[in-house]
């Protein structure tokens, strides 16, 4: 079930959340806006290292070993984005609807010494501000849950590949099957915290992927690998300093931080997947 919320004031909430929130994520859990990679559910890391090896584990599934133009959808504050350009020695573009990300993904490129190589731009994703056959690797780490419309999302996406270029999507999904009225309950829960319109089943994107006309597509399913995660995030709001951010920050964030065991819950039942693909864009004949 989709929430009513218009397209215009999903953008606008979205953007206002994570205006909100962003300063206190990197201050407790650091530069990567998204889930960590456990091997296994009895894996022991330090927090902020799985966030790292996410991101190496879905470039080795993925098959991306270089790249010299990058298109980061849903940068966050330019985790993933100085992570690739400094790997592939690539140009990185990356983009956020929150005008509080760009800038401060903007200052960390420069303290890293790669504004010349990596730049940050608010920008919405279903109408991507760019030429067709722009970038030879899209990666979408953790945003194809925010967007209002799909096919239109991944259609953009295609766009502005080049041909041979490669899709990396990782995106919060829920179980395949027809859903229970209390299962439908939980997920309309995360998507009013969260600013979510609606997710997807794993087979149902591939099928997206497939209509649209992407190659050598993949999928896989990584709910075990990355459940951990929300167990943690509980654990961090609960510090006494946190809890007091957070009060301070209002609503939206005490919500979010109430809403962290509805989230934990969806991966422990399996209504919550945690879906990666990857996918081409056909070469010219």
């Amino acid at each position: 079930m989709k929430t009513e919320q218009t397209p215009a004031q999903l953008v606008r909430d979205i953007q206002q959340f994570y205006d909100c929130s962003s300063r206190l994520w990197e201050k407790v859990w650091g530069e990567h806006m998204h889930h960590g990679y456990w091997e296994t559910p009895t894996t022991v890391k330090d927090r902020r290292q799985a966030q790292v090896d996410l991101i190496v584990e879905l470039l080795k599934w993925c098959g991306v070993t270089t790249a010299q133009s990058v298109l980061d959808v849903g940068c966050g504050i330019g985790g993933s984005s100085l992570y690739l350009a400094q790997k592939f020695d690539a140009r990185v573009t990356g983009i956020t609807l929150s005008p509080v990300q760009a800038a401060r993904a903007q200052a960390r490129a420069q303290a890293h010494g790669l504004a010349g190589q990596v730049q940050f731009e608010v920008a919405d994703a279903l109408a991507l501000p760019y030429p067709d056959n722009s970038f030879d690797v899209v990666w979408s780490l953790e945003s194809g849950e925010h967007m209002a419309d799909k096919k239109r999302f991944l259609s953009e996406c295609l766009r502005v590949l080049r041909p041979g270029g490669k899709l990396m999507l990782a995106t919060w999904c829920c179980r395949d099957g027809q859903l229970s009225r209390r299962e439908e309950q939980q997920l309309e829960k995360l998507y009013k915290v969260y600013y979510l319109p609606y997710i997807l089943s794993i087979p149902a994107y591939t099928q997206i992927l497939t209509e649209l006309g992407y190659s050598a597509i993949e999928s896989t399913d990584w709910s075990q690998q990355v459940a951990q995660f929300w167990n943690l995030v509980i654990d961090s709001a609960q510090i006494p300093q946190v809890v007091s951010e957070i009060r301070s920050l209002g609503w939206p964030l005490i919500r979010a931080a109430l809403a962290m065991g509805v989230m934990a819950k969806g991966y422990e039942t399996g209504l919550v997947r945690y879906g990666v693909f990857s996918a081409t864009r056909r070469e010219l004949p």
